[in-house]
């Protein structure tokens, strides 16, 4: 479905990334189990995928599942792992038929063989696409990826590859899981809440956010271009004053 509003094609933000919250106070809104919000919110990435590659976005990336999200009752883990499998196998034939390459990021080995292996799979089968690159963020924490790269630039400092004073932003950046992937240009929360909940830490330094309380099963196509609206008439800064800005 085409949007309703218009939007500038050359204004798109090149990485949109969003926090899918509220999954489950829609379902218990209406009296249903957490799992039932988490179904429909399967549907509202379907929706919001095919929105962000009409609209030209190149990379979207998905708060899918946190590192935080292990310590939910066992029954709500077990169900949403397997549901996320289910729906990457399930999409993934409208995802190659679209052009959209699927890609992971987060501690990918705490998931089940048999759910990593799937996903393995599905992504294999979309690597050849050139369209949006999909970017789940799968039991993923910033402050897991952060500590990870210390880890990787220590141990480079320590067998003598690498000199302390050598570690630029540049380098440091190349030794997150988001290394082929340029920071977000706008952050998306449903939900209402007010908080980053450890994503992307790093990357959004510099990023726009825009919090809505609309629940992510019923974020729609509209909500979004108009977020995407709402990000082109920002002026991004950088540090800078605006009028700076102007006279680039």
């Amino acid at each position: 479905m085409p949007y309703t509003i218009d939007i500038d094609k050359n204004k798109v933000p090149a990485h949109v990334a969003i926090i899918m919250d509220g999954n489950g106070r829609w379902a218990q809104a209406r009296g249903l189990d957490r799992s039932a919000g988490h179904v429909e919110g399967v549907n509202t990435v379907r929706r919001i995928t095919e929105a962000a590659s009409e609209a030209g976005v190149k990379f979207l990336t998905l708060y899918t599942f946190s590192t935080e999200n292990w310590n939910r009752p066992k029954e709500e883990v077990d169900a949403l792992m397997e549901l996320i499998v289910m729906a990457i196998e399930r999409e993934t034939p409208d995802l190659i038929k679209n052009n959209v390459r699927l890609t992971a990021i987060g501690d990918l080995g705490r998931m089940p063989q048999r759910a990593a292996e799937r996903l393995e799979k599905c992504m294999a089968q979309t690597s050849h696409c050139t369209g949006l690159t999909l970017v789940l963020a799968l039991s993923y924490s910033s402050r897991w990826e952060i500590l990870e790269a210390v880890k990787k630039l220590a141990g480079q400092v320590a067998s003598g590859k690498l000199k302390p004073e050598e570690i630029t932003e540049d380098i440091f950046s190349a030794s997150l899981t988001t290394s082929n992937i340029p920071d977000p240009d706008l952050l998306i929360r449903t939900g209402g809440d007010m908080r980053i909940s450890n994503f992307l830490l790093y990357q959004i330094a510099y990023t726009e956010i825009a919090v809505t309380p609309t629940y992510w099963p019923d974020y729609s196509k509209d909500d979004f271009a108009n977020h995407l609206k709402e990000y082109q008439h920002r002026q991004r800064r950088f540090g800078l004053t605006g009028e700076q800005v102007e006279k680039k």
